[in-house]
C-alpha cells in the first residue's frame, strides 16, 4: 500500500477530498459548490462573458457547465441576456443576489484556503502553491477543459 500512498495521482485525489470537505464545512449553509463559486467569481471579473469563454476561464468542461449555469440562474445568482446583434449568443451577468452572495462567502472561502495550508510552514505553503501551479500549467493541455487565462482578478 505504501506505493499507492506515494503516488502523485493518489495524493492529488486525497488533497481534492480534503479541499472539498473543508469547502463543505465552511460553505455548506450557502448551498454553493466550489465550481459554482468559481463561475460566479469569473462572471464578476468578466461581466458579459459567454459560457464558452467562462468554461475556459475556470477550466471546466463546457458540456457540464451548462447545468452549473442553469442552477446558478435558478437560484437567482446570475442572469443570461441576449447579446445585441447576435441572436444565438448569451452573455452572463451577476444579479444583485449573486454579487451579495460573493461578498458573504469571501471570508469563508478565504478560511478554506487557510485551513488547507495551515498544517504547513509558510515556506512549505509557498512551495506547494508554486509546484501545484507549475504542474497545472505544464499539464494544462491534457485536460478536456484547459485553462485559458483572460485578465486576472
Amino acid at each position: 500500500m505504501q506505493r499507492l500512498y506515494a503516488m502523485p495521482g493518489h495524493l492529488i485525489r486525497r488533497a481534492q477530498q480534503i479541499s472539498g470537505a473543508l469547502f463543505s464545512e465552511e460553505l455548506g449553509s450557502y448551498d454553493l459548490t466550489s465550481v459554482q463559486f468559481a463561475a460566479l467569481y469569473a462572471i464578476r471579473a468578466h461581466p458579459g462573458v459567454d459560457a464558452t469563454r467562462l468554461s475556459a476561464l475556470i477550466a471546466f468542461d463546457r458540456s457540464t457547465l451548462g447545468g452549473v449555469l442553469d442552477r446558478l440562474e435558478a437560484k437567482g445568482w446570475i442572469r443570461r441576456e441576449q447579446v445585441v446583434g447576435d441572436r444565438r449568443a448569451k452573455q452572463l451577468l451577476l444579479t444583485e443576489e449573486g454579487a451579495s452572495l460573493l461578498e458573504k462567502v469571501a471570508a469563508p472561502v478565504q478560511r478554506v484556503q487557510e485551513r488547507i495550508l495551515a498544517p504547513l510552514s509558510p515556506e512549505d505553503q509557498a512551495t506547494l502553491i508554486r509546484l501545484l501551479a507549475q504542474l497545472a500549467e505544464l499539464h494544462n493541455e491534457v485536460t478536456s477543459a484547459p485553462l485559458r487565462r483572460g485578465g486576472e482578478a
